[in-house]
């Protein structure tokens, strides 16, 4: 799914900043709450590209941290209190 334009990007940056310190979604859940489902990978391009946003807030389905960028993801994610082993979110763990 291509998504792109202001609709996307205002709903996206609005779920993502509503995400609170120490709970996480992952790209799907946010795309489906900014009402774009299946635009997981348009979330985490956006996520890519708008700096300010708490991008760390944000994994995949999986829990996979972002790669080249799995130090970063972790340190942050543990400073807010999430459980993170071997480049993994503890899916188990999520609020």
């Amino acid at each position: 799914m291509t998504v792109r334009g202001d609709d996307f990007t205002e709903a996206v940056i609005a779920v993502v900043e509503s995400i609170p310190p120490g709970e996480i979604s992952t790209y799907g859940e946010v795309a489906a709450e900014a009402g774009f489902p299946g635009a997981a990978r348009a979330v985490g391009n956006l996520l890519r590209t708008t700096p300010g946003l708490p991008w760390w807030r944000v994994i995949t389905a999986t829990g996979r941290l972002v790669p080249h960028h799995e130090r970063e993801h972790a340190q942050r994610l543990r400073a807010e209190g999430i459980t993170v082993n071997k480049g993994k979110v503890i899916m188990g763990r999520l609020p």
